[in-house]
């Protein structure tokens, strides 16, 4: 069988070369008889020209995307060996595993509950919970490590926000916060299912305690396919939390470009200050599969779709 390191050597070899088959067949690279000696100018005039240029131009606007995307690609393992814990689970702060619904599809989330309970207990998970947030009653069964967070009606967040960003607020007031300071979240949406290599990656995560923030590789299609044509156009996302995120978290410990809004692992007191995660919801996001991390710009104020990844990131700023 192929080892992590051969696989990612052969997929390195495979991206170069659909790169330059693309570039040879649409004319981006010209040899020999190929190169012509046309004049530009002459051809369609000063404007034309001009206009002509600029609209070549305009393909630069993507190239910082395209060489993260391209260096994440290759100098990061894509087939990363199986997670490892690097502490005992026992040791781990507590975790709540914050799903986020409107409640229109209640069995699909039961059954998620369920799954996502039997995979963290399975990865030697003690010290957790699984919280759903929803706006409607979605009839979970009654369980010390389930807890259901039903968003009032007429609930309004002061800075507006509304959808998910609101129904997450609200789980931050002082009535239904019920974490303390040094508790983590791990924000998913209803339809995202954990791996045990997930688990044991947040929980490296957690332990190692760098970071403040956190955002995880999420893959799609991985049961049955129900549409081709949306599953192949999902694996795009993939590729840019491989190449992308996962290039601007280890190496830069920001989000320079965008983090998504799912598989966030935040710590409890930093999620309440200037951008607080309300906030987040109404910016672009992003993610990764091992990524590193970024650390919060405000630790001093008080506190007032199927997951395939391994966690061992953060959003932060060291390492």
């Amino acid at each position: 069988m192929l080892s992590s390191r051969t696989k990612h050597i052969l997929h390195c070899l495979l991206l170069l070369t659909v790169i330059t088959v693309f570039e040879w067949c649409s004319g981006g690279v010209k040899l020999g008889d190929q190169i012509n000696d046309l004049d530009p100018w002459e051809r369609y005039g000063y404007v034309g020209c001009v206009v002509l240029y600029l609209l070549r131009l305009l393909a630069f606007l993507s190239l910082p995307q395209v060489m993260f995307n391209f260096i994440g690609l290759t100098i990061y393992n894509a087939f990363p060996d199986k997670v490892t814990l690097k502490g005992s689970p026992l040791l781990a702060p507590f975790l709540c595993i914050r799903i986020v619904t409107r409640g229109d599809y209640p069995q699909l989330v039961r059954d998620n509950v369920a799954r996502n309970m039997a995979k963290c207990t399975d990865a030697g998970l003690e010290n957790f919970i699984i919280e759903v947030v929803t706006d409607k009653s979605v009839g979970l069964s009654t369980h010390r490590r389930i807890r259901e967070v039903i968003v009032p009606p007429l609930y309004r967040p002061k800075s507006g926000a509304l959808f998910k960003a609101r129904a997450l607020q609200y789980c931050l007031e002082e009535g239904p916060n019920y974490l303390a300071d040094t508790d983590w979240i791990v924000h998913l949406d209803e339809e995202t299912l954990l791996t045990e290599n997930s688990v044991r990656g947040i929980l490296n995560f957690v332990l190692d305690g760098k970071h403040q923030f956190g955002q995880g590789l999420i893959t799609y299609a991985n049961e049955d396919v129900v549409n081709w044509v949306t599953t192949l156009a999902d694996s795009f996302r993939v590729a840019d939390d491989m190449g992308k995120l996962r290039l601007q978290f280890y190496m830069f410990h920001r989000p320079l470009f965008s983090m998504k809004g799912s598989y966030v692992v935040t710590q409890t007191r930093f999620l309440v200050c200037d951008l607080a995660l309300n906030d987040l919801e109404n910016i672009t996001l992003l993610g990764e599969t091992r990524i590193g991390g970024w650390t919060s710009v405000c630790p001093d104020l008080p506190v007032t779709k199927r997951l395939e990844f391994e966690f061992q990131l953060g959003l932060q700023v060291p390492q």
